[in-house]
């Protein structure tokens, strides 16, 4: 199904690396709480408290995470003295896609060209931009490849290993 993704991934990560793209905290600490959740799936609902010590963060801070990620549906809470969180979905069904729509801001949203339309009402270029098209085209390389990735898929792996997992071409383990 996604044949030509293996190849796009390594020029993905060329233009993302030159595009300076970064995902924000809350994105990052919040697709590492998923991961806790994930790892502990199965078992009794995991304490905020659990995940901060795990993460290195303040309860506060996992408290706020947990609660967006509750929100978008990708977790749930048990209350009570046995209380915490579980995944709202099996692992193989949260993509990382949709972990980080729930966790930050779009890569290209809708009204950026508004956003950025120096000192007029509107963009100069708002009939016919061809940057427009460059950042639609990447925010698609994103999209297929981060929702061909699932929780399950990244749990147990390493940065080097998932990497190479997702863009070595001819592995039989990379995305296709």
């Amino acid at each position: 199904m996604f044949g030509h993704l293996r190849l796009k991934l390594t020029s993905l990560y060329t233009i993302v690396t030159y595009c300076v793209m970064q995902l924000s905290a809350q994105e990052e600490y919040g697709l590492r709480c998923l991961i806790q959740l994930a790892r502990h799936d199965g078992r009794k609902p995991l304490r905020i408290q659990d995940i901060a010590e795990a993460e290195g963060l303040s309860f506060e801070y996992v408290a706020k995470l947990v609660r967006v990620l509750r929100k978008a549906e990708l977790a749930t809470s048990t209350r009570g003295a046995g209380g915490g969180y579980r995944l709202g979905r099996p692992a193989e069904e949260i993509n990382m896609w949709e972990a980080i729509e729930a966790l930050g801001e779009p890569f290209f949203p809708v009204k950026f060209c508004e956003s950025h339309a120096g000192l007029k009402t509107y963009c100069v270029h708002s009939g016919d931009c061809s940057i427009r098209g460059v950042w639609r085209g990447v925010n698609d390389l994103l999209e297929t490849a981060l929702s061909a990735v699932t929780l399950a898929d990244i749990c147990g792996r390493g940065e080097s290993s998932t990497y190479g997992w997702l863009a070595a071409p001819g592995s039989d383990s990379a995305v296709k």
